[in-house]
């Protein structure tokens, strides 16, 4: 099962600079809980962008082209083709970004589970591809309010 796992503003937008737009607590504790046990794969900025390096708990896969670069904690891939063909059938992958795997995932995953921060942000350089006709189908919302520190966001489970 490929899942993709993402925050998303209203206008797709998911980071600006190799950083996430938004730091919403309720998201990264969603994102712990469901990621944890699971293999995470990913790019290598994306990898790159941890603060503290591969995901604990987790199989950590990184994408990329150099051969003469390693990630501690972390296998490494050229492509999400090869990455997929050393996973096993019953094993749960999450593509965990950033812009350029989302783009190259979308048409193999089985699910997207999108937090969607009801919010425009001033800036931002990467974005989550278009979806909606990707024949996913919504079968789960949770709607969250405003808060000090946070916009207002909504958990989203889609499936193929």
């Amino acid at each position: 099962m490929i899942s993709i796992i993402v925050a998303i503003a209203e206008n797709l937008a998911i980071g600006f600079e190799n950083s996430l737009l938004y730091h919403i607590s309720a998201d990264m504790k969603r994102f712990k809980a469901l990621t944890t046990g699971h293999t995470v794969l990913m790019g290598r900025k994306t990898f790159q962008s941890l603060p503290k390096g591969a995901l604990p708990n987790r199989r950590n896969i990184v994408l990329t082209r150099s051969t003469d670069v390693s990630f501690p904690g972390a296998e490494t891939f050229p492509s999400i083709e090869e990455a997929l063909q050393h996973c096993s059938s019953d094993e749960k992958v999450y593509i965990i970004g950033g812009a350029a795997v989302y783009t190259q995932a979308l048409p193999l995953a089985d699910e997207l589970e999108i937090t969607l921060v009801h919010d425009t942000p001033l800036q931002a350089d990467a974005y989550f591809p278009a979806f909606w006709e990707q024949g996913f189908t919504l079968v789960n919302k949770e709607d969250f309010p405003a808060d000090d520190k946070t916009p207002a966001y909504s958990f989203l489970t889609f499936v193929k």
